[in-house]
């Protein structure tokens, strides 16, 4: 069971949604972690009893009581661990301060990894675990004028140890994915639609991805379908 067993972290972002209407199809025992925007998430609830919600601001949580959260929201045994957590900030570099970058850094990397180390006992024990942690392709390019912070933190994310890294042999995978330009509202929230022709112009590609199209790679690697890929950070973003 724990094969089939995820815990979806930002999953109310478009790109999660698509993954989570992904899993609870195929059956899949999902806790999905969401700080907003549930609405969409509740309505898949009430069709999919597979599907559990927890609502928390990771800003708010410390190291004192982030064992206490895991302890009252993840009881079951996780063999999935997905981190599509992407808060951002909208601060340049110009702009930012110790705080704004730490705070970024603890969102989308610190809490999550913190997090992964609570379950992945269980995964050792059975066996099986599937890690993906879902980056940006803004951190190839050193971030955009106003996501200094948050291409930060996301590099941050991409960071495997190296005792994770060895547990390939248990058949624990563990793999980063860098997002590129996503037909998502973040994206379309572009000043305006000529900024985005630009912007779309600078993929070799010239296409935006559809949300969808990455959700169906964010699934084959933490499918059993993927049995072989490991320790490695993908980059979907139309040749960028």
């Amino acid at each position: 069971m724990i094969k089939k067993t995820v815990l979806v972290l930002g999953a109310s972002s478009d790109i999660g949604v698509e993954l989570i209407k992904i899993l609870v199809k195929k059956k899949y025992l999902i806790t999905a972690h969401y700080n907003s925007n549930h609405k969409i998430l509740s309505r898949i609830k009430k069709k999919y009893k597979n599907l559990k919600l927890i609502k928390k601001n990771f800003e708010n949580l410390n190291e004192k009581n982030i064992k206490t959260f895991c302890e009252t929201n993840l009881k079951n045994n996780y063999g999935i661990f997905v981190n599509l957590i992407g808060y951002v900030d909208n601060v340049s570099y110009e702009k930012f301060n110790l705080n704004n970058l730490i705070n970024s850094i603890k969102i989308n990397s610190i809490i999550p990894m913190i997090i992964l180390k609570e379950i992945l006992n269980k995964m050792i024990y059975y066996k099986f675990g599937r890690i993906l942690n879902c980056s940006s392709i803004g951190v190839k390019f050193g971030g955009g004028k106003k996501s200094f912070n948050y291409s930060y933190s996301k590099h941050a994310s991409e960071f495997i140890p190296s005792s994770i890294k060895k547990l390939a042999k248990k058949n624990i995978l563990i793999n980063n994915i860098r997002i590129g330009l996503t037909d998502t509202k973040i994206h379309n929230s572009l000043k305006s639609k000529s900024n985005l022709k630009k912007r779309i112009l600078l993929i070799p590609s010239k296409k935006i991805a559809d949300k969808k199209e990455i959700a169906n790679y964010l699934f084959f690697l933490i499918s059993e379908e993927n049995s072989y890929m490991t320790n490695e950070t993908v980059t979907v973003a139309g040749g960028e």
